[in-house]
């Protein structure tokens, strides 16, 4: 077989091994060999099957329970495990076999993702709990197919992270030229427009392709009274019975997970808040104004704006005189009440005892609030919500390190989901938990005090409670981003292996094979 670059490679050998000429002149050797079982998974296999040959279903459920403590495994559960690892590997013998030798035991352990994945794929976490309980799968400007200022709008991005399993949706929402109808883009940009119709038709058509548990619509509503109704309007007329709205004005408790199944919710600023300011006229507000300075402390969080992406601020209507005049039809499809809060930090992070909301602070803000009010934030978040969105200079659609929001219990880190990066990866694994229904419960010290009344405190050092011991037993499957004439004995691969430890919840759903 002859190649580009004139190397000449002749067909593998019986025992794995190809060999070809480098320059039509040096013979070189590159050989794959089947990873073999370490000692461990041999004693392993050993010490549960009785014969030593053949491991039988029941030996097998005394592996996984004695071994794996997989306490909940049940004979017939073992037995299907053991016909399904026999069926895929022994398809002309499998009639003949009643139990699994050494390689199907280590098969199983290290290489069947199938059958004994990383993560569970089902749901397995209480999803019977307020909303305010979990973490959610979230996007930030869903409908952007590139960077924050040039690129087009469209409901292509919306439908591939519904596709994916992201549950909060954002959409800004702005009058056209004419002031007629609705876009969504991201204002005061170069940002091409998408009607808002079609994001929404997006919406209703990928909502629960991946997961049946809620999607959340955050709304940045830029519109006047009457646009807000045609808003309404097409909202109740695209989603139908899909759409859940409290009767209430105002909820005391979110609802469940489980409880809101196949529907949509809205949450955004009520209308009366926009209303109510002295001036209604156009008053740009940047977010991070107030945070960029790298010397700001505490007291400068003083009458802060937490609520405000960059493109945020005020329309009046002209034709509405004194901008009393308010959508009901609108207001009351909103369930989940955005606002920012009156004063300082601490004002805004207080628990109404009758109400819930939802609050919005940058990437910088959360990191300032963290120091100086970190339990604050996460009493918040025990009640109501928290959304966490990207400093306004990440135009180029970059991401923020999440784990500052997830350990003081924000539910919405909003993140660009068309951009890239190991943010981005880190966010797209912690939500394959839980099956990768776009939620994951939190864990209790970040839902509830402790027994002794005592909020959880990221700051506060904690004494070692487990220790945990990784040891790497091979990597496979490195070869096939290779060619075969990539490595030889005479340029071996230089690998080395990284273990990380991001977030600690629910070690015992994230069991990888051998332990």
């Amino acid at each position: 077989m002859q190649s580009q670059n004139g190397d000449v490679a002749e067909n593998s050998s019986n025992d794995g091994s190809y060999h070809y000429r480098m320059f039509n002149f040096f013979n070189r050797k590159f050989k794959i060999r089947e990873p073999e079982p370490p000692l461990d998974v041999k004693m392993a296999f050993m010490h549960f099957s009785q014969d030593g040959l053949h491991m039988k279903p029941s030996e097998f459920r005394r592996f996984m329970v004695e071994h794996q403590g997989e306490t909940g495994c049940t004979l017939s559960r073992a037995e299907e495990i053991v016909n399904n690892i026999i069926s895929s590997r022994h398809h002309i013998t499998r009639f003949t076999r009643n139990g699994l030798n050494l390689d199907d035991f280590f098969h199983f352990l290290l290489f069947d993702d199938d059958i004994n994945g990383p993560i569970k794929l089902e749901v397995h976490n209480d999803m019977t709990a307020p909303l305010s309980n979990y973490f959610i799968y979230t996007g930030h400007n869903s409908y952007l197919t590139g960077n924050q200022l040039s690129s087009d709008c469209s409901e292509v991005p919306i439908a591939k992270a519904l596709q994916r399993g992201v549950r909060v949706i954002e959409l800004d929402i702005w009058p056209n030229s004419t002031r007629e109808d609705i876009n969504v883009l991201h204002g005061r940009t170069l940002t091409t427009p998408v009607s808002l119709i079609n994001c929404l038709k997006s919406i209703r058509d990928n909502a629960f392709v991946s997961s049946p548990y809620p999607v959340i619509i955050t709304l940045e509503d830029h519109l006047t009274p009457d646009l807000q109704a045609k808003a309404a309007e097409m909202i109740t007329q695209i989603f139908g019975k899909m759409l859940y709205f409290p009767e209430s004005n105002k909820l005391a408790e979110f609802p469940s997970p489980e409880s809101l199944k196949q529907r949509i919710i809205i949450s955004t600023k009520p209308p009366k808040e926009y209303l109510e300011k002295d001036h209604v006229s156009a008053s740009t507000k940047l977010r991070d104004a107030s945070f960029d300075d790298a010397s700001t402390n505490s007291s400068d969080l003083e009458g802060y704006d937490s609520d405000q992406d960059l493109d945020d601020f005020e329309i009046s209507d002209p034709k509405s005189g004194s901008g009393l005049r308010v959508a009901p039809e609108y207001k009351h499809l909103i369930t989940i009440h955005a606002g920012k809060p009156k004063g300082t930090l601490k004002d805004g992070l207080k628990v109404a005892a009758d109400k819930v909301r939802r609050l919005s602070l940058s990437e910088q803000e959360l990191e300032k609030a963290a120091l100086s009010h970190g339990t604050d934030v996460v009493r918040f978040t025990q009640k109501n919500i928290l959304r966490i969105y990207p400093k306004g200079t990440r135009v180029n659609s970059s991401n923020y390190k999440p784990l500052i929001g997830w350990m003081h219990g924000a539910q919405m880190i909003a993140f660009n989901m068309q951009g890239y990066g190991k943010s981005l990866w880190l966010m797209h694994g912690m939500f394959r938990a839980n099956g990768g229904c776009g939620y994951v419960k939190k864990p209790d010290f970040l839902t509830k005090e402790d027994p002794s009344g005592q909020l959880f405190d990221p700051k506060r050092p904690l004494p070692v409670k487990t220790t945990l011991k990784v040891r790497v037993y091979m990597g496979d499957g490195w070869r096939l981003d290779f060619s075969h004439t990539h490595f030889d004995s005479y340029s071996p691969p230089d690998f080395y292996t990284k273990v990380y430890v991001l977030f600690t919840y629910q070690l015992e759903h994230c069991k990888r094979g051998f332990n």
